[in-house]
């Protein structure tokens, strides 16, 4: 009996430590920052939340920052992606290098016609699954007033996103939400109901000290 209790206990130690844990533990992060109309004057406030991101993500973490235009379902409105180096020393030119096409976003960025908030989502989502991180979170810098031009089709595309975590940043509210705050209220239940069907998570985030305790969960 002695014998048999030994043997099960090796062959039990012998399946754990022959089943590694396979299950992602890297970060996704895809930023989406509004450049249309006069929210285009907020961009700079996004550049603390860069600084944030390019100084606690880690090697094997994912991050991308995209703007939000007209039409924003398209690579092109990518500013800049990478997944950090395991190397030190490549990390580090990474991060330089995505901070240099920030910088350069920051200083030759054109106010867009419309706001296209739907399609950047979609966008990110692609991205993000295709990275295949253990955490995925999207984080909207944004008013979150979609505008699309006349043709977009974006309501009848549901989102799918289980597990995701939807960050709102910076909903400033606008003259008419003062005139009726419930302008303000709607759009962002309109937006967490996509997110919820799509299996996902909004979290509208005032205070920027919150962010942390958020994307380390």
């Amino acid at each position: 009996m002695k014998r048999l209790i030994g043997s099960l206990l090796l062959v039990g130690v012998l399946l754990i430590w022959g089943c590694p844990d396979t299950s992602s533990h890297s970060r996704g992060v895809f930023m989406l920052l509004d450049s249309s109309g006069t929210y285009k004057k907020e961009l700079k406030q996004s550049e603390a939340i860069i600084n944030y991101l390019l100084g606690t993500l880690n090697p094997g973490d994912y991050l991308a920052v995209a703007r939000i235009d007209s039409g924003s379902f398209s690579e092109k409105d990518i500013i800049a992606k990478t997944t950090f180096d395991r190397r030190p020393s490549m990390t580090v030119r990474q991060k330089r290098q995505f901070r240099k096409n920030i910088d350069e976003f920051m200083r030759t960025a054109k106010s867009s016609s419309f706001t296209d908030i739907d399609g950047g989502i979609l966008q990110a989502i692609d991205y993000l699954d295709e990275h295949d991180a253990g955490k995925k979170h999207i984080l909207i810098f944004s008013d979150l007033v979609q505008d699309l031009p006349k043709g977009h089709v974006r309501e009848k595309i549901p989102f799918k996103m289980p597990g995701y975590n939807v960050l709102a940043l910076n909903v400033i509210k606008l003259n008419k939400d003062n005139i009726d705050p419930r302008k303000y209220y709607e759009r962002i239940e309109k937006l967490r109901l996509r997110i919820e069907d799509g299996g996902g998570k909004l979290t509208v985030i005032k205070d920027l000290d919150r962010l942390d305790a958020i994307l380390t969960k």
